[in-house]
C-alpha cells in the first residue's frame, strides 16, 4: 500500500509514542503522586575526632565535638532509653563518625501517625551496619519546629547498638526532618538502612545530593521518553532529507514523443522540461510539425507497433480531420488565435465579415475597405499570408472565421510578392510555420495573416488585431477565433506508461502552469465554461 512507507511508519510511531507518553505522564501525575511515600537519604557520613577523655551525654553539643559548631544543647540526654553507657566517655581508640540522615514526605498527601504500620510504638527503624549509636540531635526545615517535639521516649524514640527507633512523626507534603547521629565503630560509608511500613504507601531511599550537586531537571522516565521521541524525529528527518530513489506518483521511465500542433508546442516544451526534472528516467521529445502531420505520424507508429502501445502523443488544434478509428482524443487546453497585420497599417480592428472578405479574395486592396475612421486608407494591395494545408491553425481559422468553414483560395504568389497569374487579383501565399508567417507579415507592407496568441512577443513590425472589438484571449467566450487543443493517442495508454503519466501531469498536475504561461487555458480551469467538451473517440 502507498501509505505503508518508512516515513509514514516513523511518523505514526512518533505520534503514537507521543500520545502514549502523554497518557502515562497524566496517569502518573494523577495516580502515583497520591500514594503515600517516605524517602530517606544520607546527606553526610563523615569521620570525626573527639578530644581525649571527652564525654558524651547522649547528645551532640559544641562542648563534646569541636567540629560541630552551631548545634544547640537541647538534644537528648543520657536519660534516653537504652542510651550511652553510664560513664559517658568516648571509648579510647574507637573511631567516631557522624551521619546526617534526612527523612522527607515525598508523597502528595499529609502523613499522620495513623498511616504508619506495625504494632510497635515507633514508626521507622534506622540500622547502621557495623556501628553503634552514641548520640542524636534533630533538625528540621524552618517553620517546622513542631516536628522536634515528637522525638521523645514516650513517642517511641530509642537506640540500641546500631539500631535507632524513630517515632511516628506526622509530616505534611514536602516536610522533612534531619537526624544527626553520632556513631562509633565501623567506618563512614557503611550501609545505612531505614525500614518501616506505610498504609497504602512505601518507604524507599532517595539519592543523596552533595552540596555541589544540582537537582535533576527531569526524572529518568521523562528523559527516556524525550530521548525516544527525539530519536523518532531524527529518523523521520533523515528519511525526509535523504534522496528518495522512488519516482513521484504519476511518473514513468522511458521515452515519449510529442508531435503535432505548432501552436501548442511552446507549452509542451515547458511542460516536458518540468516533467523530466520531476521524473528521473523520463525522456520527452517535442517534435512539432503541424496538427495534421502529427496525427498521421501517430497513426503510422500505431499501425507499426502491431498491438503494442506506441509512445507517441499527437496534439491537434481542434478535432483532427479524418482521424483513424483507433485514435483516442482528450481535450487539454483552449487556445486563442489572432489575426495579424503589418504594423504600418493603421487598422487595429476588423469585423468577422471583413476578415472573411479579405481572405476569400473579395477585397484585394486596402482602399476597398471601409471604416478607416478619419485615417487615410493606405494605397497598398492586400497580401494574404496563410498557413499550409494540414496546419491546425489554418483549420481553426477556416472553421471559425470563413463562411461555413469553406477553405481558402489557391496560392497566387508563392513568394508573397509576384502573382503567377496576372488575371487573378488576390495576392496570396502560404508559410509552413508560425515563425515563418510572422516574418513574412513583418517584411511585407500591406500583409495580413493569422497565428496563435501565445506568450511570445510579436515582432515590432507585426500588430495583433481585435475582432469585432474583442481582444484575442481564450478566457473570453465571445472571442470567435479559438480552438480546443486535443491530445491524441493510439488507443488508451497503459496506466504506467510515460504517455499516461505525462497527460495526467499536463492536464491536472504542475504541467498546467506551462499552459498558463503561454496565455492558453487548461481545460480543467473553471473559466472554460465547458467549452472543451468531454474525452471522445473519433467516430463515436
Amino acid at each position: 500500500m502507498d501509505w505503508f512507507s518508512a516515513e509514514n511508519v516513523v511518523a505514526i510511531g512518533t505520534a503514537v509514542l507521543g500520545v502514549a507518553a502523554s497518557i502515562v505522564l497524566l496517569w502518573y501525575e494523577r495516580r502515583v503522586p497520591r500514594r503515600r511515600h517516605l524517602g530517606y537519604r544520607v546527606q553526610v557520613d563523615m569521620p570525626i575526632r573527639a578530644r581525649a577523655g571527652a564525654r558524651t551525654t547522649g547528645r551532640v553539643t559544641p562542648g563534646s565535638l569541636g567540629l560541630l559548631d552551631g548545634f544547640g544543647e537541647d538534644g537528648l540526654g543520657d536519660d534516653g532509653p537504652d542510651g550511652p553507657d553510664g560513664e559517658g566517655r568516648v571509648p579510647h581508640g574507637r573511631a567516631l563518625s557522624l551521619v546526617l540522615l534526612r527523612v522527607e514526605n515525598d508523597g502528595a498527601e499529609f502523613l499522620d501517625s495513623s498511616h504508619y504500620t506495625g504494632h510497635e510504638l515507633h514508626g521507622l527503624t534506622a540500622e547502621f551496619a557495623g556501628r553503634r549509636v552514641r548520640g542524636l540531635d534533630v533538625t528540621q526545615r524552618p517553620g517546622s519546629d513542631h516536628l522536634a517535639t515528637h522525638f521523645t521516649p514516650g513517642a517511641g524514640l530509642a537506640w540500641s547498638e546500631g539500631t535507632l527507633k524513630i517515632p511516628r512523626v506526622p509530616l505534611g507534603r514536602g516536610e522533612y526532618y534531619k537526624l544527626l547521629v553520632l556513631l562509633d565503630g565501623g567506618a563512614p560509608g557503611d550501609p545505612v538502612t531505614v525500614r518501616g511500613g506505610l498504609l497504602e504507601g512505601r518507604v524507599t531511599p532517595n539519592r543523596a545530593l552533595s552540596p555541589d550537586d544540582t537537582p535533576p531537571l527531569l526524572s529518568r522516565w521523562a528523559w527516556a521518553i524525550i530521548s525516544a521521541l527525539t530519536a523518532f524525529v531524527c529518523v523521520l528527518a533523515t528519511l525526509i532529507l535523504l534522496p528518495d530513489e522512488r519516482l513521484p506518483i504519476g511518473c514513468a521511465t522511458g521515452r515519449l514523443t510529442l508531435t503535432g500542433s505548432t501552436a501548442f508546442a511552446p507549452a509542451l516544451r515547458g511542460a516536458a522540461r518540468a516533467y523530466e526534472e520531476e521524473c528521473p528516467g523520463a525522456e520527452v521529445e517535442v517534435s512539432a510539425a503541424g496538427s495534421g502531420e502529427g496525427v498521421e505520424t501517430l497513426t503510422e507508429r500505431g499501425l507499426a507497433a502491431k498491438g503494442r502501445f506506441p509512445s507517441v502523443i499527437a496534439f491537434s488544434d481542434g478535432p483532427a480531420i479524418d482521424a483513424a478509428p483507433g485514435l483516442v482524443r482528450r481535450p487539454v487546453a483552449l487556445t486563442a488565435f489572432t489575426v495579424v497585420v503589418n504594423a504600418k497599417l493603421p487598422r487595429r480592428d476588423l469585423t468577422p465579415d471583413e476578415i472573411r472578405a479579405i481572405f476569400l479574395g473579395d477585397l484585394t486592396h486596402w482602399k476597398q475597405l471601409k471604416g478607416w475612421k478619419g485615417e487615410k486608407a493606405p494605397d497598398l494591395p492586400v497580401t494574404v499570408v496563410s498557413r499550409t494545408s494540414g496546419s491546425g491553425t489554418r483549420a481553426t481559422f477556416e472553421h471559425t472565421l470563413l463562411h461555413k468553414g469553406e477553405g481558402e483560395p489557391a496560392v497566387t504568389a508563392p513568394d508573397c510578392r509576384t502573382r503567377t497569374n496576372a488575371d487573378v487579383a488576390l495576392l496570396r501565399c502560404e508559410r509552413p510555420s508560425t515563425e515563418a508567417l510572422l516574418r513574412t507579415v513583418a517584411g511585407t507592407p500591406g500583409a495580413i495573416g493569422y497565428a496563435e496568441r501565445r506568450a511570445d512577443t510579436l515582432p515590432r513590425e507585426v500588430r495583433a488585431l481585435t475582432i469585432g472589438g474583442t481582444a484575442p484571449t481564450a478566457r473570453t467566450p465571445d472571442y470567435p477565433f479559438t480552438a480546443v487543443e486535443y491530445a491524441y493517442t493510439y488507443g488508451t495508454p497503459p496506466e504506467t506508461s510515460p504517455a499516461a503519466g505525462f497527460l495526467d501531469y499536463l492536464t491536472t498536475g504542475p504541467g498546467t502552469n506551462a499552459i498558463l504561461r503561454q496565455r492558453q487555458l487548461p481545460c480543467g480551469a473553471p473559466e472554460t465554461g465547458g467549452r472543451c467538451g468531454p474525452d471522445e473517440r473519433p467516430g463515436e
